[in-house]
């Protein structure tokens, strides 16, 4: 096997493209080889792999990454490089979501290993402390140890400085400034929450002209401070491909970002209606 290998400069060249034609930029997360195939086959240009989707994979909610029971970075680096490189012809670009608070990792030696697997771009979502609301006690124990967003933010801009294409994610107006002022990312996506639907997501009760509202507040701001950037919408109410269009009609965004949309609730809604199907067969009488 030999994975295909692609270039920031080629990457940005396809971004700029697309949006120069009016295009949609489309990026969606992978927990398995076969969803990147298939992701691929649709035409998305980017797939995003990082813990969440792979515990997504696994019949788990997205959230679970969050608690201790894995390695985040570990499982980010093994599938990425076992299952979904492999996978792939090259059309699409991978962009890895690591977490940058591991204390555990010099996050340029992580940035190293992923440019030598073939992986040209990154985010600061696997996963990030913006998870946290701001005002809980866990935010605040975690960002007095150490475990804060500044982090992320300094992992973007060395990613930026290795060439690399960068991501930024944010969950609120404050991260969202930071991070587009300081890191000067190549994309920014706004976070606007867990997405609704299926067996797993979680219904805020938001509706999506309201997820598009705040995610255009977020625009204006960041693109009043960085005009080159590329901003992507992600979460919350947009949950259908209904949704994503009403996203691009009502904002002023590029494209968007699916991860339960495209992986978790399709897989959920074929596996369970054609087992069922299985299910309800029965012998014939007298065979």
């Amino acid at each position: 096997m030999i994975v295909p290998r692609t270039s920031r400069s080629e990457i940005m060249g396809k971004l700029q493209r697309k949006i120069s034609e009016r295009l949609p930029i489309f990026i969606a997360s992978a927990g398995s080889g076969l969803v990147a195939q298939l992701l691929e086959k649709a035409g998305v240009d980017c797939i995003n792999t990082f813990p969440g989707a792979r515990l997504r994979a696994n019949g788990m909610g997205t959230m679970s990454m969050l608690w201790p029971i894995l390695d985040s970075n570990q499982q980010t680096l093994d599938y990425t490089e076992q299952d979904i490189l492999p996978a792939i012809s090259g059309d699409t670009f991978i962009c890895a979501c690591i977490n940058a608070n591991d204390p555990l990792r010099d996050m340029r030696t992580v940035l190293e290993r992923l440019k030598s697997m073939g992986v040209e771009s990154v985010s600061n979502i696997g996963p990030s402390i913006s998870y946290y609301d701001k005002d809980s006690q866990i935010y605040k124990v975690l960002t007095n140890s150490g475990i804060t967003f500044d982090n992320e933010v300094e992992m973007l801009k060395l990613a930026k400085e290795m060439d690399m294409v960068t991501v930024a994610l944010a969950f609120d107006e404050e991260d969202s400034r930071q991070v587009v002022e300081e890191a000067k990312p190549d994309i920014f996506c706004f976070h606007a929450g867990t997405t609704k639907g299926g067996l797993k997501g979680y219904d805020s009760g938001e509706t999506i002209d309201e997820t598009a509202a705040r995610t255009e507040e977020v625009y204006e701001m960041a693109r009043g401070l960085y005009p080159d950037v590329i901003l992507i919408a992600h979460g919350a109410a947009m949950e259908t491909p209904t949704d994503a269009q009403y996203m691009l009609s009502n904002t002023s965004g590029h494209g968007f970002w699916t991860g339960s949309s495209t992986e978790r609730i399709p897989i959920e809604k074929a596996v369970l209606g054609t087992a069922e199907e299985f299910a309800k067969l029965r012998f014939e009488e007298g065979s």
